[in-house]
């Protein structure tokens, strides 16, 4: 019996494997490659598929673009704590050296890549977060202590520092609730099967498209004169292409490696990209794949999709994330932290025209409310509630008066 399979098979199915429920280091990689031989892809390799790159810049640049604010709780309203330090992290400057923007597509590419994104918190005497600074995933260790506990062990050159789970920000990705599997792991033979074709077309390309093959000749030749016709004929299949080839005495050249339509490499690069999109969850026609159009009738619909089934949830994972490790229980007795999913709509002019011109039909904002979110300026008399009357209930038919000249009311 072959123990080293009985083994993976009990990690994997026994043990519950990458996520398993463990003491100490943390270790969220697959026990065994799905597909015995493919090569790993280091981060450094990934990101030199064009897919990979642009999914996980679509991802990361998406969220990173979205407004971070701080809320505070006055008399039942929620009203933006601008002069909170939480605001100030989460919304201006998440530390000295990068913007908002920065910080979260930096985060959100270690969570892509690795599963797992780190930020060191930074705190006053209070306990409130002046600062978060990003790890590095591969610099990262998690260690569950036997009493339950969570560290971190962050080594970075020569020097190692040992944090508490409170002064850690842990974004995670699909796993078992302590840290996320690593995906790029986990990608393994579809990341191996996309830099094989890439290999192969680059190798194709490069040598004019020319097939390897055979050159067959109807007499026996000395050594030298084989070696004069391997040197003479090896611009065949790996030379120039403007050179005119002539064979003599009945010599034959016949192709012995398959062309790109026999490989189907083009078909096989094609399915490459679909196959990758599909790990980050993007869909293929949001990194410029021409011939893959998804849901819907339209980009309209590719792009709410997305919204919907990717970003939001992710957007969600980081306000709990935040609001776990990074504030602290008095803010949140107190405050709330939130992206503003609205920013999508800056993209799309007519559709948030629409939802604004709802909003104030319906009483929901006044005209001073959009006036602000729009960046115009405050005019006296916007900001009142109104709302349109086609609607009123069957005992108030015959009792609407106009009052105030800024729409129709419902007479008292």
């Amino acid at each position: 019996m072959n123990f080293n399979f009985v083994n993976t098979l009990r990690t994997w199915w026994g043990n519950g494997g990458a996520i398993a429920e463990t003491i100490g280091i943390q270790t969220p990689l697959p026990s065994a490659p799905l597909i015995p031989d493919t090569s790993g892809v280091s981060v450094d390799g990934a990101l030199q598929i064009s897919t990979v790159w642009a999914c996980i810049d679509r991802r990361a640049s998406t969220i990173a673009s979205l407004p971070f604010f701080a809320y505070q709780q006055v008399s039942g309203e929620k009203q933006l704590a601008r002069s909170s330090r939480l605001y100030a992290v989460l919304h201006d400057s998440p530390n000295s050296r990068m913007t908002p923007f920065e910080f979260w597509r930096a985060m959100m590419m270690y969570h892509d890549l690795r599963g797992n994104a780190y930020a060191r918190i930074d705190r006053d005497a209070q306990g409130e977060p002046v600062a978060m600074w990003p790890m590095p995933a591969d610099q990262v260790e998690a260690i569950v202590l036997p009493d339950g506990s969570m560290v971190y062990k962050y080594t970075i050159g020569n020097d190692i520092a040992i944090l508490a789970d409170t002064n850690v920000l842990h974004l995670k990705n699909l796993g078992n609730g302590t840290v996320g599997l690593a995906k790029l792991e986990f990608m393994r033979a579809t990341t191996d099967e996309a830099t094989k074709a890439q290999a192969t077309a680059a190798k194709t390309f490069g040598s004019g498209g020319k097939p390897t093959g055979v050159l067959m000749v109807d007499k026996v030749l000395d050594v030298a004169q084989r070696k004069a016709v391997q040197e003479r004929f090896a611009e065949m299949a790996s030379g120039s292409t403007s050179r005119l080839y002539v064979l003599e005495a009945n010599m034959k050249y016949e192709q012995i490696s398959m062309s790109p339509e026999q490989q189907q490499l083009l078909e096989t690069r094609n399915y490459g990209v679909v196959e990758l999109c599909r790990w980050y969850d993007v869909p293929p026609v949001l990194v410029h794949h021409p011939s893959e159009t998804g849901w819907g009738t339209g980009i309209y619909e590719i792009k709410d999709g997305f919204y919907t089934l990717s970003i939001r949830p992710m957007v969600v994972n980081i306000e709990q994330a935040v609001r776990k490790r990074v504030m602290t229980a008095r803010q949140r007795a107190s405050m709330t932290a939130e992206f503003s999913l609205d920013a999508l709509l800056r993209g799309d002019p007519v559709k948030r025209a629409d939802i604004n011109a709802k909003n104030v039909q319906n009483g929901i904002k006044t005209r001073a409310e959009i006036r602000q979110l729009e960046g115009d300026p405050f005019i006296p008399g916007t900001d009142v509630l109104t709302a349109q009357s086609n609607l009123v209930p069957l005992d108030m038919l015959g009792k609407i008066t106009a009052r105030g000249g800024s729409g129709a009311d419902i007479a008292q």
